[in-house]
């Protein structure tokens, strides 16, 4: 019998003033209780129990032990019952990473209604586009948009995201608006996206059929932020491209102006990444969870 068992045992006895009361109770023999009991004192090097015709009492160590006994298995006890119920009821801290344009922009603004449908989780939040080790950095999961190259991890895809290429109304006065793609080798420049891991450089993409074509515009400006790639290019520095939820309100208030729209820019893929386990904490399935009913609903 292990030494929580013999705990139990012990305790058990000592409330109930008898080795037979607590055998019943524990639905264990009598004699398995006297053997444990004997192996217990020779552990802890203590008589524990005093024993008469009429009752089992605790001795002044066992009187000790017994107060250490209830408070470790209380503990226990409670330990066991918050994983019980975690199973059941989400609770407990998550640690996630966002890309910083969905989490300004759509989950951030959302997360009221996250947290008024699950009180008992917190969330510590970090907001980049860099490469997250999960493991090493402690973080339960990261949102990412784009092709993914790391097979380590395990990747749920929310939602495919429609692309727009766009310049701004004053670059298109001082340089023209590009009709095809033959034009956009005469005169015409891009603001170029860099990895902040890498520091590879995107080129501008477009379907052409159901073939994509690269094409990589020459470019004064290179960046590695979502935010100073849109203000680079409304501010007239190059052609850029993006999810057209972030550009729908420059695009109505005329700031940017669409371009080649017979060639659009491939969809782009947003998924959740996480370690692969074979349980997910509660917690977390139900965060994926919401943040895939969240995008379901963007275009």
């Amino acid at each position: 019998m292990d030494r929580l068992q013999a705990m139990r045992v012990f305790t058990r006895i000592v409330e109930l003033g008898s080795f037979t009361r607590a055998a019943d109770d524990l639905s264990l023999p009598r004699a398995t209780l006297t053997h444990t009991i004997k192996r217990l004192e020779e552990r802890v090097g203590a008589h524990l129990l005093q024993r008469t015709t009429r009752s089992v009492r605790p001795t002044r160590d066992g009187e000790v032990y017994y107060n250490h006994c209830v408070r470790l298995l209380a503990d226990l006890d409670a330990v066991e019952a918050d994983f019980r119920e975690a199973a059941v009821l989400p609770k407990g801290t998550l640690r996630i990473d966002l890309a910083s344009s969905l989490a300004r922009h759509l989950l951030i603004p959302a997360l009221p209604d996250f947290l008024a449908r699950y009180p008992q989780i917190d969330l510590d939040i970090g907001t980049s586009d860099r490469f997250v080790d999960l493991v090493q950095e402690g973080v339960d999961c990261v949102l990412r948009s784009g092709e993914l190259q790391d097979s380590t991890m395990v990747a749920r895809r929310v939602a495919t995201l429609a692309q727009v290429t766009v310049a701004s109304a004053d670059y298109v006065r001082r340089h023209g608006l590009p009709r095809t793609l033959a034009d956009l080798q005469h005169g015409h420049v891009a603001v170029t996206w860099a990895s902040p891991t890498t520091r590879r450089q995107t080129p501008l993409e477009f379907m052409v059929g159901r073939k994509m074509r690269e094409i990589a515009l020459p470019a004064r400006v290179t960046v590695s932020g979502t935010e100073a790639y849109l203000t680079s290019c409304e501010a007239g520095l190059g052609i850029a491209q993006f999810p057209r939820y972030r550009i729908e309100d420059a695009l109505a208030e005329g700031r940017l102006v669409a371009l080649l729209p017979a060639t659009p820019s491939p969809s782009l893929p947003v998924s959740v990444l996480y370690q692969s386990q074979r349980q997910l904490p509660l917690r977390l399935r139900v965060f994926i969870d919401w943040v895939a009913e969240l995008m379901s609903h963007v275009r």
